[in-house]
């Protein structure tokens, strides 16, 4: 299948890094980051399908994590051999979804709290710890069906950053979350029906700074007691006094622990 090509920040000179952003975000997520890291590193932050300047979301076909990856397969060209990846959220599952397929040429990765929640239905079907998040989904859903994104978008971010954090946005920022509501079902869909098996991650020999918030929603966090158990070469760091959103709420925080991480494994694999 061909695929279109993906808007693309890039900045930076040296071994290549790879930031996918999480869904309802665009690679403007990334700035700071890639401010900080481009003194050392050659960064690229790609849009994701629907996301930013990318092109939008599919309507005729079903689009896996694999297509979402496949789409980003110009910017790993572009960074080189091998690249580090960094993900938050959906743009860690996607994350992970790249190096499982392509595991010779990713370096190293670090993630904030990887949204495959397939892993916990594998576990137990209808798995408690994912109750929340397809609650959320099937409201947002609702909403969008009545036409009403706002609506949308308050139960998606209020589920993930706390109860009346949506009245809290400013109007200007709103209205492009709420736009990027209408790929909440493709979202869901391709996290909770993504395939790969638990057991895949126990392969993965590439080293994984894998960050969580301590008071981030069950969803995630199970999904990361699953992922963190699996995965061979593993760091996990907990920021207690952050939830879901900590990459976008104290950028500074974990991006201080991102730039350390990939410092100590520039030349890894190289």
């Amino acid at each position: 299948m061909t695929y279109p090509t993906p808007n693309v920040r890039e900045s930076g000179t040296g071994p290549g890094v790879v930031c996918v952003h999480s869904n309802a975000s665009t690679s403007s997520q990334w700035r700071a980051l890639m401010d900080r890291l481009s003194p050392d590193f050659h960064v690229f932050a790609p849009d994701s399908f629907g996301a930013g300047q990318s092109p939008a979301w599919p309507r005729d076909r079903v689009v896996t994590l694999s297509d979402e990856a496949a789409l980003l397969e110009p910017v790993f060209e572009a960074a080189g051999s091998p690249f580090s990846l960094v993900g938050h959220s959906y743009g860690g599952a996607v994350a992970l979804m790249v190096a499982l397929a392509r595991p010779s040429r990713v370096r190293a990765i670090a993630v904030y709290e990887p949204t495959l929640f397939a892993l916990l239905d594998e576990e137990h079907p209808g798995h408690v710890a994912a109750s929340g998040i397809r609650s959320a989904v099937a409201d947002a859903v609702r909403a969008l069906e009545a036409h009403d994104p706002a609506a949308a978008a308050q139960v998606f971010i209020d589920y993930w950053m706390g109860p009346g954090t949506w009245s809290r946005i400013p109007a200007a920022r709103q209205a492009p979350i709420a736009a990027s509501m209408v790929n909440v079902a493709g979202w869901a869909h391709a996290l909770f029906s993504e395939p790969t098996p638990l057991r895949a991650f126990r392969a993965l020999k590439v080293p994984v700074l894998y960050m969580v918030g301590g008071k981030s929603p069950a969803s995630s966090r199970g999904v990361a007691r699953l992922l963190t158990s699996a995965l061979p070469h593993v760091k996990v760091l907990e920021f207690g006094e952050l939830g879901h959103m900590g990459p976008v709420t104290h950028p500074e925080l974990v991006n201080d622990a991102v730039a350390d991480f990939l410092s100590h494994n520039a030349w890894v694999r190289g």
